[in-house]
């Protein structure tokens, strides 16, 4: 059941109350005060202690809507943080006919499959049913980001206390099923938001963690062409704003404040009577303070969702590119006094947008994929994805269309552990495969960084970046023309040759992208450390690359 909103507001309100609001540096660590509360609940822990409670906390989502890019499409961006062991490969599921009465067994529940699914592709843990984030083939696109509220710290207590929460969904799981079962954005909301209020979400979403340490509540940017919806859920309540123009950021904090479009019924009569809201000013209700955990240090997260929110506003009036939200997720607070001179990504003292592991564990990983999706609301568009294994600052993005009806092998595979799906806190810790495109670039990271310490990521980054900028830059101006050539055999009605140039176009990136890795970008940067190294190194990239072409001859 859903309520709607009374107070129904304009799009530069709801950009100013719903999500934090962007300006310069020195509003970094404002959040109408909840930031301050939450270090003033935390000051007695110590720094060990706090990291490990707020394990995991990171990821980042975005979106730009329409009138704010430069391709009139919506523009929806996510970096996903990980362990930096957690294999995270590109897969596609074709659409299905399912019979009736079929059921579908995720990590920790089973439920009931619908009769029909749409083809999606997304980016997915090596031990996960769901997605990080992905896209379906009518151009509907969702990030999704851990929340810590006092809906699961409640389910916490219980756990320890002998009385644990009946498995739920994890977030991954919500996401792809929204995208299977959801042609619209709207649609994608109402079949999370059914699935929610029916199951729950209880249970680990970090391999070899626990329920309590590794789970979270879930938010979420759901979009297609004309508009995003921001989800945040909790428990098996949630909360849900729509946004149809500018745009809008999350990260690891409740955002939406006391105005939204969709709620759950009992959302707001909950928090009162569980003490967290005064009856006495139930018409001003405050969705985050309510629900938002304050022993969680909110620092951690308010930096980045301001800083991403703060770049996507420089360039809001309609000049907001894919490539602009591409170096938003690569951002490292370049330009700023947080920057500054002695600054080493590869060695954070904070979490950054593109998250770097950390020898001091003040970080709890790397971030293990990132993407961007392009959005069209006609049909003079084609939807697309780029992604990118790892950290998107070593990163390079591949295009890969919607409507696209393979994939290459060697982005779907994951390390020695394989692809399977098994409960997380059982799930053993993924290792290096010459076949998997992930490690290859999880490896990457490893040798741009020299050692734990990063001692030469300053001198080694710029050489991949300008090698691979070059790249991006190409792919953009090839997949346009692309999309035009394919746009016009559409509607010649060749659907079978369409679907082939879509599908070689990515192959013939992904071959592009590994014959560049093989290449030593430079004289002073030796991608191998040892013989034994490179000889590993490029045994494993010739062998991926033989196995891509010898493919594609078999296709055609």
């Amino acid at each position: 059941m859903r309520i709607q909103n009374p107070d129904h507001v304009s799009r530069r309100t709801m950009l100013k109350r719903g999500t934090a609001a962007g300006g310069g540096l020195l509003g970094l660590l404002s959040f109408n005060g909840l930031s301050a509360l939450a270090e003033s609940q935390s000051r007695s822990r110590s720094p060990r202690e706090v990291n490990r409670r707020v394990w995991p906390m990171s990821c980042d989502t975005m979106v730009a809507l329409p009138d704010a890019t430069t391709t009139g499409t919506t523009v929806l961006g996510k970096n996903s943080d990980r362990p930096v062991f957690d294999c995270q490969p590109l897969v596609r599921h074709p659409a299905k006919q399912h019979r009736s009465g079929a059921t579908l067994q995720l990590e920790y529940r089973t439920i009931p499959q619908s009769p029909r699914t749409y083809a999606t592709i997304g980016s997915s843990p090596y031990w996960c049913w769901g997605y990080e984030e992905g896209i379906n083939e009518f151009g509907v696109a969702i990030g999704n980001e851990a929340i810590f509220t006092k809906t699961f710290s409640d389910a916490v207590a219980a756990s320890k206390a002998g009385k644990p929460p009946e498995p739920g969904l994890l977030g991954m799981d919500l996401l792809r099923l929204g995208l299977e079962r959801g042609r619209t954005a709207r649609k994608a909301l109402d079949v999370i938001t059914d699935l929610v209020e029916r199951y729950g979400q209880w249970g680990s979403g970090v391999p070899g963690m626990s329920h309590e340490k590794g789970g979270y509540d879930n938010s979420y940017i759901i979009a297609d062409g004309k508009e995003a919806w921001i989800l945040e859920t909790v428990g098996t309540r949630w909360v849900a704003r729509r946004v149809t123009r500018g745009v809008a950021t999350i990260s690891n904090q409740p955002s939406i404040r006391n105005r939204w479009d969709l709620a759950s019924h009992d959302l707001v009569d909950y928090a009162i009577d569980r003490g967290w809201w005064p009856k006495e000013q139930k018409s001003d209700f405050d969705f985050a303070r309510a629900y938002i955990d304050l022993k969680t240090p909110l620092q951690l997260s308010q930096l980045r969702v301001q800083r991403s929110h703060q770049l996507l506003c420089q360039k809001e009036d309609g000049n907001i590119s894919p490539q602009w939200v591409m170096r938003v997720l690569r951002d490292h607070y370049e330009g700023t006094f947080l920057g500054g001179p002695n600054f080493n990504a590869a060695l954070p003292d904070f979490l950054t947008l593109c998250m770097h592991s950390s020898p001091a564990e003040f970080t709890w990983g790397n971030t293990a994929s990132s993407a961007v999706f392009i959005l069209p609301e006609k049909d003079d568009r084609l939807a697309q994805m780029w992604w990118t294994p790892v950290t998107p600052c070593t990163g390079l993005y591949i295009p890969v269309f919607a409507a696209t009806s393979r994939l290459p092998k060697v982005l779907t595979r994951a390390g020695r552990q394989g692809k399977t799906v098994t409960r997380p806190d059982r799930a053993k810790h993924d290792t290096f495969s010459k076949k998997s495109y992930w490690w290859l670039f999880r490896d990457l990271l490893d040798r741009i960084k020299g050692d734990d310490t990063g001692t030469q990521f300053r001198k080694r980054q710029p050489i991949v970046r300008n090698a691979f900028d070059q790249l991006e830059r190409q792919w953009l101006q090839r997949s346009a023309a692309l999309e035009q050539h394919v746009i016009t055999e559409r509607k010649s009605r060749k659907p079978a040759k369409t679907s082939k140039r879509l599908d070689d176009f990515t192959d013939s990136c992904v071959g592009e992208a590994l014959a560049t890795v093989m290449r030593t970008p430079g004289n002073d940067f030796d991608l191998a450390a040892s013989v034994w190294d490179r000889e590993r190194w490029r045994f494993g990239i010739a062998w991926l690359l033989s196995e891509s072409r010898s493919s594609r001859a078999r296709r055609d």
